[in-house]
């Protein structure tokens, strides 16, 4: 007898870790990780790369069907192709942060990658995490966790990110940049950042990164009564 794939949803602003903790929750529970966030972001790359006007929503839309994005498993962790290159270290860099909050706020960029998150969710009992997973792209989700932490700790953990590898950053300019994209995903007219209602308010800045996986596994095992 074939057993229903589970759906967990979970949002929240940049620098929440949500890719860390969603990909750590979901190779302990035995799931798929669909980061949505890695996909703006490789549109977000190319229009960057490819010199389009970021506050032009018509001129990123032209730009879609010169853009073919992959997911693929390697080794276990997702990497994102875009148009065949492997650019999943690249779409991380600030600049394509404050790109892909650009992106995302174009309904036509959103239209035409729903379609893949949903197949995503539909083949297999996955996490998937993102700005408005519950609320847009997943909205029947088994479970619904809105992930979060202080804006100085969301900073913080991303200053270390990007140091451990080697990038020149200033804390000052990182949390800038947060503040900025929160204001952006928050404000925007096409699916801005909100805690779904029927979410579980998850706040991880008190938690170091094993108690945040464990906060995720434990809300979503509740849920969903798995054992």
């Amino acid at each position: 007898m074939s057993t229903k794939p589970i759906a967990v949803a979970i949002d929240g602003p940049v620098g929440a870790g949500k890719s860390s903790i969603a990909r750590a929750a979901a190779a302990k529970l035995g799931f798929i990780y669909c980061d949505t966030g890695a996909l703006y972001r490789s549109v977000g790359l190319y229009c960057v790369r490819n010199g389009v006007d970021l506050k032009n929503p018509e001129a990123i839309a032209a730009q879609l069907t010169n853009i073919k994005l992959e997911i693929r498993l390697v080794d276990g962790t997702q990497h994102v192709f875009l148009n065949g290159e492997d650019v999943s270290e690249e779409i991380r860099l600030p600049e394509i942060s404050m790109a892909a909050s650009s992106v995302s706020a174009v309904p036509a960029v959103r239209a035409a990658l729903l379609d893949i998150q949903r197949d995503t969710a539909a083949k297999s009992s996955a996490i998937m995490d993102g700005r408005d997973i519950g609320t847009v792209v997943l909205p029947n989700a088994d479970v619904k966790i809105f992930l979060t932490a202080a804006a100085e700790i969301r900073a913080k953990r991303r200053f270390d990110e990007l140091a451990a590898k080697g990038k020149d950053v200033k804390f000052d300019d990182v949390l800038r940049e947060l503040n900025e994209r929160d204001y952006a995903d928050m404000h925007r007219e096409t699916a801005p950042l909100k805690q779904a209602e029927d979410a579980v308010l998850a706040d991880t800045s008190e938690l170091d990164f094993e108690q945040s996986v464990d906060l995720i596994c434990r809300i979503i095992t509740e849920k969903t009564g798995m054992r």
